[in-house]
């Protein structure tokens, strides 16, 4: 059955149909964000939800969406979706992030523009049919400094924009490295150092707690006399009330503003000051950012209900196509032997340590790690999945640790999962062979080679002869055909392990009469989804 989509906000019909183009079921109501009732009603039919920023997708809504796997943002930002509420549920939480890079740019720079010749006041006075050419002074940006506070996707374009207008260019950015500063021809300094010297501020950073009230009270008050501040990013970024009162004891000269702290913004303390000005968060709004982002939400949808490629998602790994391909049996591995741990550990684990070796140590190791912790987790909850798992498992203050290390045996490259509880260590390591197919190569420190299977039997018990009949013979008398038997032993006449891929579930009869025969000093049933 083909995947489907919900689209409940306005997006170009050449989106809708790229979804149709790519073999999924589509169903465009642009109006049915609007009503949250109603999608609340409905949202448990689809597959994937295409959204702009009128949709709110809250608690309430995803405690009904039983079959959604992916939520799209056509925009970058995903204020209006509870990530949250929807990593618990095993939703993966994407946007578009490059989509609307050039025209938010573009769009600080323009308000650069109109703040330093007052261009909205001076057009409402001429309107008005008054010709005020003396009071509207401006400023040149010809040889001003312009500090940038974030100078990624958005600042660098900003930072081009700059030079290009004989700009000095300083930027503040903790991930702006020196070589990439000099590639970009900018100045690294210390946000310090950027309040002392710039003549104009844009700010092109997320909302974190780091970020803040960056420009607090206490940092405007460190700034040039005369600065003007740019804010197309986030609101709450800047002490709008701070701002407010420094703009009218003159110390900034100006402020252009396209986002705030409240938003729909109906009274702010920057309207109606002299020198602000202020548009209704209008960065990304040009129809060719709208188009972009719509197709590129299309897209990166239909990859991933469709191949399991995971772009810009906010709530786990990103997966590229071809890494998927390459990734899918590693990532079917990792689940499998986080699978079998989980099975098998009753008491509350403390620590998941993973090994990646060889190929495995170059791949994205954080789309693995999520699986295998999916993996574990599953024995507590059946519903956990790659997005969920690392939210469950922090909720139950389970570390997580990886370590990497060169080919360092007889396989190309292979995974070991490590757990630790107040009991024990328990240990599996896997590995994929040449024909795609995971295997599980050691359990316990003892070496295997076992094919998986959806149902499957794992014993311990001491190194004696015996055994293998024993099994045999009971699984037969039970009506349960072994398809591969697999045995691994530390030592002879030590602990041995055995592994026994069944076509059934195991009866709890079968269970029974071989814990009767005091051969075993462990019996476990498993079973591993190796759909």
């Amino acid at each position: 059955m083909a995947p489907k989509v919900l689209v409940s906000d306005k997006l170009s019909e050449t989106a809708v149909q790229i979804f149709r183009d790519r073999g999924i079921d589509v169903d465009f109501q642009p109006d049915l964000g609007k009503d949250k009732d109603r999608l609340a009603e409905v949202i448990g039919d689809y597959d994937g939800l295409a959204i702009r920023s009128a949709t709110k997708v809250t608690e309430k809504i995803l405690a009904n969406a039983t079959n959604l796997k992916v939520i799209a943002r056509a925009g970058i930002g995903t204020d209006n979706i509870d990530k949250v509420a929807a990593s618990k549920k095993g939703v993966i939480v994407m946007n578009t992030p490059f989509g609307n890079m050039i025209t938010t740019a573009e769009h600080a720079i323009a308000m650069m523009f109109a703040v330093a010749r007052q261009i909205p006041e001076a057009s409402a006075s001429t309107h008005a049919g008054k010709w005020e050419k003396s009071r509207f002074m401006g400023v040149e940006l010809t040889g001003k400094t312009l500090g940038v506070i974030g100078a990624g996707n958005i600042g660098g374009i900003v930072c081009d924009r700059a030079r290009g207008l004989k700009m000095k260019v300083v930027a503040y950015d903790p991930f702006l490295g020196q070589e990439k500063a000099d590639k970009m021809g900018v100045e690294k300094v210390e946000l310090d150092e950027l309040l002392k010297r710039a003549d104009f501020i844009t700010l092109h950073v997320p909302l974190t707690d780091q970020t803040r009230n960056i420009l607090s009270r206490e940092n405007l008050e460190k700034t040039k006399k005369g600065v003007r501040i740019i804010n197309c990013a986030r609101g709450g970024l800047v002490d709008e009330h701070a701002l407010a009162d420094l703009l009218k004891s003159g110390h900034v000269a100006g402020a252009g503003f396209d986002v705030f702290a409240e938003e729909p913004a109906v009274d702010n303390p920057l309207f109606g000051l002299a020198g602000v000005v202020c548009t209704p968060h209008l960065g990304a709004a040009t129809t060719e950012a709208q188009e972009n982002v719509a197709l590129q939400v299309a897209e990166q949808m239909s990859d991933y209900l469709l191949t399991g490629a995971v772009t810009n998602a906010l709530n786990m790994p990103s997966v590229t196509a071809e890494e998927a391909k390459i990734m899918g049996p590693w990532i079917k591995l990792s689940d499998h032997l986080g699978n079998f741990i989980g099975q098998m550990t009753d008491e509350p684990i403390k620590a998941i340590n993973i090994l990646y070796d060889g190929v495995a140590s170059e791949m994205n190791l954080e789309a693995l790690t999520c699986a295998a912790v999916a993996g574990i987790m599953k024995s507590v909850n059946p519903e956990v999945n790659m997005v969920s798992a690392p939210v469950v498992a922090k909720e139950r203050g389970v570390k997580i640790s990886t370590t990497k290390q060169d080919k360092s045996g007889a396989f190309e490259g292979y995974v070991k999962i490590t757990v630790v509880t107040d009991k024990r260590e328990r240990s599996i390591g896997g590995t994929v062979f040449s024909d795609g197919k995971p295997r599980f190569i050691q359990i316990k420190g003892i070496n295997i080679d076992a094919e998986i299977g959806q149902h499957m039997v794992y014993t311990t018990n001491e190194d004696v002869p015996g055994i293998i009949g024993t099994l045999g013979q009971t699984m037969g008398e039970h009506g349960v055909n072994i398809a591969n038997f697999t045995l691994g032993r530390s030592d002879a006449g030590g602990e041995a392990i055995a592994l026994l891929y069944v076509d059934v579930p195991v009866p709890d009869t079968a269970i029974a009469a071989l814990h009767a025969t005091g051969k075993f000093q462990q019996i476990r049933p498993l079973r591993f989804d190796v759909g």
